[in-house]
């Protein structure tokens, strides 16, 4: 499984990354997204759902957020 490690990266940047990270996966592929939390959590996740990704997990961990998200 890929982590990205968003922790830091201002919006819209973060989504950018993660849009580039799901790019360069293959279909069904997990990838886990460490994000800060308030906007950065609320718009990744939204995003990338829209796109038609799928969320598995989305928790709490040591003062960030993981977002773990299967390629579609």
């Amino acid at each position: 499984m890929q982590t990205v490690d968003l922790r830091g990266v201002c919006c819209p940047t973060n989504f950018v990354k993660a849009k580039l990270a799901i790019e360069m996966a293959d279909s069904g592929e997990v990838i886990e997204f460490y994000l800060d939390e308030g906007e950065p959590v609320q718009s990744v996740s939204r995003s990338l759902k829209n796109e038609g990704h799928k969320l598995l997990d989305l928790r709490p961990a040591d003062g960030h957020y993981v977002l773990r998200v299967e390629v579609g």
